[in-house]
């Protein structure tokens, strides 16, 4: 008996969305990230949402099987510029390695602030 060998077409994509999704719940677990910031319009979605949007600040660009990343964040003073964004990059590397088997190939990380963990808690 011959059977044919037929090739079966696989295909998995992701969502922008659900990388930056990925990318700010990774970021937020890391010490000295105080927020992810979006620009004055998703400042003020969040006024009038609960401001739980985990895609804030965040920017993805997502291939086959390649992923960019630019982060907004707020750094808690203090802390550490460089320590911190090789912390994020290195744990956003593994979790989508892990996760979606994309490679993290370009990270960009660009502080816009630096606040204590007292004055987030006077601005909410």
């Amino acid at each position: 008996m011959e059977t044919k060998n037929e090739e079966l077409e696989r295909n998995l994509t992701f969502d922008d969305q659900v990388i930056a999704k990925i990318a700010g719940i990774t970021a937020s677990q890391v010490p000295g990230i105080i927020s992810l910031d979006g620009n004055m319009l998703s400042e003020f979605t969040d006024k009038l949402t609960q401001g739980n949007d985990q895609t804030k600040g965040i920017e993805a660009q997502v291939g086959e099987k390649q992923v960019a990343l630019k982060l907004a964040v707020t750094l808690e003073y203090g802390k550490s510029a460089e320590t911190v964004f090789t912390e994020v990059s290195d744990k956003l590397t593994q979790a989508l390695g892990e996760m979606t088997g994309l490679k993290l190939v370009k990270f960009e990380m660009h502080i816009n602030d630096v606040k204590t963990r007292e004055e987030l808690k006077e601005n909410k």
